[in-house]
């Protein structure tokens, strides 16, 4: 699995001109891509990582403030750009097996105690956010 993990102070997903998701901050935006070999306890671990990581204000977590996470798919994390100038899709996981993926981190981070916000799986998403700092940070299984 592949996250990019922002701090934000606010962030939302529209499909079809309605938000389906949204946060308020300080909070954590999580682009999330997810590859044929990964599996739930990736998921879980990831999951943990992301609620603990200390990039808050004052090196504090989304555990410590019970800060919001918005979760949005993206495949194109997995995008293998070095021949030509088409991506390949290839890395990433087929949809089924993503969503499985992506429904389990979703899961986790709500079991770890984290208010979890949603974009709508496959769909064209429009994501707007207030990235703060500027903090982005990537995370690979």
């Amino acid at each position: 699995m592949r996250a990019v993990v922002q701090r934000v102070t606010s962030a939302s997903v529209t499909v079809d001109e309605v938000v389906v998701g949204a946060i308020d901050g300080p909070g954590l935006l999580v682009l999330l891509g997810v590859t044929h070999d990964d599996t739930d306890a990736d998921a879980a671990a990831l999951a943990a990582k992301v609620w603990k990581l200390r990039i808050l204000h004052e090196e504090r977590s989304a555990s410590d403030l019970a800060a919001p996470v918005l979760v949005v798919s993206q495949f194109t994390l997995y995008a293998d750009t070095r021949k030509g100038r088409r991506p390949s899709w290839s890395a990433a996981a087929p949809a089924a097996v993503s969503e499985l993926r992506y429904n389990c981190l979703c899961a986790a981070l709500r079991t770890l105690g984290a208010h979890v916000e949603t974009g709508v799986f496959g769909a064209n998403m429009q994501v707007t956010s207030c990235n703060d700092g500027p903090v982005t940070l990537i995370l690979d299984t």
